[in-house]
């Protein structure tokens, strides 16, 4: 199952002042013991929560940085994407690493980054899952998200979409379960999101 999904900023462009890694985007499918919770206790698993993504974005946006460093390749300059130019996701950096129990959730955990320009994409999923199919469901969300939401040429607007994204992930991540897919599937999920979107 997958644990969570954010979206985060990413520092790519040299000379760029290593500012905070912002979380734009979070969602966590396994809430642990929040709904159990009330008042007070409630507030600190949530504030908890927080935390426990914003050290996975930064975990995530240091791994992107030394990507582009150790493949010698400079980072790409977002300022100068246009709009409706396609991004291969075969050719953006990526890579996956583990949360060992307690840093920082209670469990160990698998995170699958993507970095595309400014924004960094992961999902943090359970340790036993089948990376293969994670990795897919991961580039066919940000493929989803870049294609329908054009994220990339609005900037921070991420957070104005909240609900598009909210569809896109029912969609391709139902309940946070990794579904297995074909190529059939696949393309009656893009007129699904299609129909759904342009409501």
């Amino acid at each position: 199952m997958v644990h969570a999904f954010l979206i985060h900023t990413l520092l790519s462009r040299p000379g760029d002042e290593a500012g905070p890694c912002r979380v734009l985007y979070s969602r966590v499918f396994s809430p642990e013991g929040l709904d159990d919770a009330g008042g007070a206790d409630r507030e600190k698993k949530k504030w908890i929560q927080k935390e426990q993504i914003l050290v996975v974005a930064r975990q995530a946006e240091s791994m992107c940085r030394l990507y582009q460093q150790a493949s010698g390749r400079p980072p790409s300059d977002h300022s100068v994407l246009l709009p409706d130019e396609p991004v291969s996701l075969q050719d953006v950096p990526s890579g996956v690493f583990r949360l060992s129990s307690g840093d920082p959730f209670a469990d160990d955990k698998t995170v699958l980054w993507l970095g595309i320009h400014c924004l960094g994409f992961a999902l943090v999923c359970d340790p036993h899952e089948n990376l293969m199919l994670a990795e897919s469901a991961l580039q066919l969300l940000v493929k989803s998200l870049l294609e329908h939401l054009k994220l990339l040429s609005s900037g921070s607007d991420v957070l104005l979409k909240a609900d598009r994204i909210e569809v896109i992930l029912g969609k391709v991540l139902p309940h946070g379960q990794l579904l297995f897919r074909n190529d059939q599937f696949v393309l009656g999920l893009e007129r699904e999101l299609s129909a759904s979107l342009s409501k």
